[in-house]
């Protein structure tokens, strides 16, 4: 199971690259495939004394993402990191979602 997690990490960030890169690739098609390997990493990838480093690295990228001085970086740059969001956001869900079910365990 670990495998598929790790695939659709690699398979997920390349095609963010990829996908904005190619303009003409970016459909809702693969907007949708980034958001269930993104569900996917945070099921299987994400565990434990990682979840802190992910949620934390994943605010940075949403912050990123959403900041108003990317269209000056260009609509390639602007491309790849909404694919990003879009692969990053529903892991993100899913794992801040675990380590609350976490917390209210303990």
């Amino acid at each position: 199971m670990e495998k598929i997690g790790t695939y659709a990490f690699f398979i997920g960030i390349a095609l963010s690259v990829l996908t904005g890169l190619v303009r003409e690739w970016q459909t809702s098609t693969i907007t949708w495939t980034l958001v269930i390997l993104g569900l996917i990493v945070g099921l299987l990838n994400v565990k434990g004394k990682e979840t802190q480093e992910f949620l934390v690295a994943t605010i940075a990228l949403l912050i990123v993402g959403s900041a108003g001085a990317l269209p000056s970086l260009g609509l390639t740059v602007t491309s790849i990191l909404s694919n990003l969001v879009a692969f990053v956001a529903p892991a993100a869900l899913i794992v801040s979602l675990k380590a609350l079910w976490e917390l209210a365990e303990d």
